[in-house]
């Protein structure tokens, strides 16, 4: 096991009645409150009036348009709008792209430079961070529980990542009621988003991490066994409790302390979204089982543990890897997403310029040559 350190200081509130505790979560904080939300399903399925009945006795402003693959022209627009309101919490209300676009918010509107820097510049720190809270509504990429962000320049066609001590949110409300009328396909890509959340810090070389291992073993046992449920039965509370809590734990730093991580199929796809703006966990479904096969080598030990344990493989060492290829695929595939580039009408035009970048960022636990990541492209197509 590698040295490591963990802290995680946001305040989970989960269940039935998390909905009924914002305001006094809110209140020490000030008056003043930002609301932040995505394209506005949330003024239909009655999440938006939950939220605003506990915010009654606040001074209220709200954004409507964080768009999933959150952009950093977006957020430059809603510093301008609501610099002069100068708000003492936000509030996000939405899946992982709302609250990415959020923590980019608070880092930068008391900040001097363009939100940018904090994707580009490691030195980029604000006066203060504004302290927010989220309302989850999609489970998925455990931004609830963390400090990164993931934000697209579409100018430029980049997509990058930025972690900072000031962006955990302060608490996240995790009631998996709201996530009752996500449609079929978005309800998979978030199984789909946590399971690779898993893989990427679990597929690694670190010798004796027993612990880690099987933390990150329960998460996708609990993925797989829920997973089904979900897709024919949304309004399942049990299953959606599940997979939420699951989503939460798959990325708030718990599983991958103490083990090198890898995050080469979640570069690629930033990649890849940055040019097409195809859903994440649309990607990551496609590359991940291509990316399997090109580190398969390196990583067989962990994989012949994982087509083990997870799927109750047997055979030769060969064989249990390549079925545990295959059952991945199977897996995202069972879940009615698509599986090919191809199917998202995505070709090679922008193949040589993606894989120069990723090499140029070293890509991998042990960095990926520009064969393999040419390899997993065109495989993925």
């Amino acid at each position: 096991m590698n040295n490591f350190e963990f802290r995680n200081p946001t305040k989970i509130v989960f269940g039935t009645d998390s909905m009924d505790k914002i305001s006094s979560l809110i209140k020490p904080f000030g008056k003043k409150v930002l609301v932040t939300y995505g394209g506005g399903s949330i003024k239909t399925n009655g999440i938006y009036d939950k939220v605003m009945s506990q915010l009654k006795d606040f001074d209220v402003k709200e954004f409507a348009g964080i768009e999933p693959n959150p952009r950093v022209e977006t957020i430059r627009k809603i510093i301008q709008d609501f610099k002069d309101f100068d708000p003492d919490f936000v509030l996000a209300v939405g899946g992982g792209s709302v609250i990415d676009g959020t923590k980019l918010l608070v880092a930068s509107m008391h900040y001097d430079g363009d939100p940018w820097d904090f994707l580009v510049k490691e030195s980029a720190e604000p006066k203060k961070y504004l302290p927010f809270g989220t309302v989850l509504t999609v489970a998925a990429t455990g931004s609830e529980m963390n400090n990164g962000a993931v934000i697209t320049n579409w100018q430029e066609h980049q997509k990058l990542v930025f972690m900072r001590e000031g962006c955990y949110p302060v608490f996240s409300i995790l009631d998996p009621q709201n996530t009752f009328s996500l449609p079929k396909e978005q309800s998979a890509y978030g199984v789909i988003d946590a399971f690779s959340h898993v893989l990427e810090q679990y597929l690694n070389t670190t010798k004796d991490a027993p612990l880690q291992d099987r933390f990150s073993e329960s998460i996708l046992k609990t993925l797989i066994e829920n997973s089904q449920i979900v897709i024919s039965d949304p309004q399942n509370y049990q299953a959606r409790a599940n997979i939420m809590l699951s989503a939460a734990m798959a990325l708030n730093n718990l599983i991958g302390s103490g083990v090198d991580e890898d995050w080469a199929t979640h570069f690629i796809e930033h990649e890849l979204s940055a040019f097409y703006d195809m859903p994440h966990a649309a990607g990551l479904a496609i590359i991940t089982p291509r990316w399997m096969e090109q580190v398969k080598e390196q990583k067989a030990k962990k994989l012949i543990q994982y087509g083990t344990r997870i799927w109750n493989l047997s055979g030769s060492d060969q064989e249990i890897i390549d079925a545990s290829i295959e059952k991945t695929f199977s897996f995202f595939k069972s879940l009615g997403v698509k599986m090919s580039l191809s199917d998202w009408n995505i070709d090679n035009q922008h193949f040589p310029e993606i894989i120069k970048r990723l090499v140029d960022l070293k890509i991998g636990e042990t960095p990926l040559t520009a064969q393999q990541i040419e390899s997993i492209l065109n495989n993925c197509l």
